[in-house]
């Protein structure tokens, strides 16, 4: 499979709701409205995967997150099914981590659903550990994790 990462363009917006409207169930995917200001937030980041080679590439998932000084923050990541267990969520994750931290993030949270088994080991897989509990925090009635990671700061080479 060949995998390849770009930043954002409104491009690919329509690719992006589809594919967060099969991710999430009604009622927590995001409203067309509601993804559109994710993306275009203050310190807004969004890388979007493609596989397969040019010109027969699809998007296959996306994450967003956004930072703001030394604290960064997960708005959600989304792979499709039929992309899952292949290595685009951690290439994701681990690109958006570099952005952030070479903005000068220091620290990256996020929630997820306490039901939500894969995505729970996923984050701890990564480095991320649960920090607390949000009673409510979808729909009014299921529970999140918090999940904090320290972002790694890389020294800074001298010359020699």
């Amino acid at each position: 499979m060949s995998l390849s990462l770009h930043i954002y363009k409104p491009a690919d917006f329509d690719a992006l709701y589809a594919i967060d409207q099969a991710c999430y169930p009604r009622g927590i995917a995001y409203s067309r409205s509601m993804l559109r200001e994710f993306l275009a937030a203050p310190g807004a980041e969004c890388l979007v995967a493609r596989v397969g080679d040019a010109p027969d590439s699809v998007i296959a998932g996306f994450i967003v997150g956004e930072s703001d000084g030394t604290e960064a923050h997960i708005i959600t990541i989304d792979v499709l099914q039929a992309h899952r267990r292949a290595g685009v969520g951690t290439a994701l994750l681990r690109a958006l981590e570099e952005r952030l931290a070479a903005r000068g993030a220091r620290r990256i949270e996020l929630e997820t659903a306490t039901s939500n088994a894969a995505g729970v080991a996923f984050w701890e897989r990564h480095g991320y550990r649960k920090t607390g509990v949000l009673r409510g925090y979808y729909l009014g009635r299921l529970d999140a994790w918090k999940m904090r990671k320290a972002l790694k700061v890389e020294a800074a080479r001298r010359p020699s």
